[in-house]
């Protein structure tokens, strides 16, 4: 991730397809994903809740028809609830445009791309398959060309690209 975080350190950093994932969970929840840059070193498991994290994301990478059932805690405004929500109803395989999701939440492009920006489990919370209204558009949980790639990965995975 560009940006510096003041979060805890990952209680796990698992090998990802286009690199890393870093996770931070609560007692009980999942509570973020972080995509790390290829060459990470990682850190086993070391809990029942971050080895169903673990396995569930293995099931992703090898179909992406799989559907996550872990207990997440995406904190965020009321709006960005709701965004993430909508995310959520999104199938595999299906793309949106910020303009279209904010006319569906009755919005704006901008405030939509700001939640999308501060969802803090990527993949579960599918914002990867939101598009600019002319390309990709912008992907900002990893820096520079690394989230585009990573982007691209999940979006050739679910058969959109």
């Amino acid at each position: 991730m560009a940006r510096m975080s003041s979060a805890p350190p990952f209680a796990a950093i698992l090998r990802a397809p286009f690199g890393a994932l870093g996770v931070r969970v609560s007692t009980n929840h999942l509570v973020a994903l972080e995509f790390l840059a290829p060459g990470t070193p990682l850190s086993a498991p070391t809990s029942p809740l971050l080895e169903r994290v673990a396995e569930q994301l293995a099931a992703y990478y090898a179909d992406p028809r799989h559907r996550f059932d872990l207990p997440i805690e995406a904190r965020g405004s009321e709006f960005r609830r709701r965004v993430w929500q909508a995310l959520l109803d999104l199938p595999v395989g299906h793309t949106t445009t910020y303009g279209e999701l904010a006319r569906h939440l009755g919005s704006s492009a901008r405030a939509v791309g700001q939640a999308l920006g501060d969802n803090p489990l990527p993949i579960v919370i599918p914002c990867h398959r939101v598009l600019a209204a002319h390309g990709l558009g912008g992907f900002n949980h990893a820096g520079g060309g690394f989230s585009l790639d990573v982007k691209r990965w999940l979006l050739r995975h679910e058969g959109v690209l």
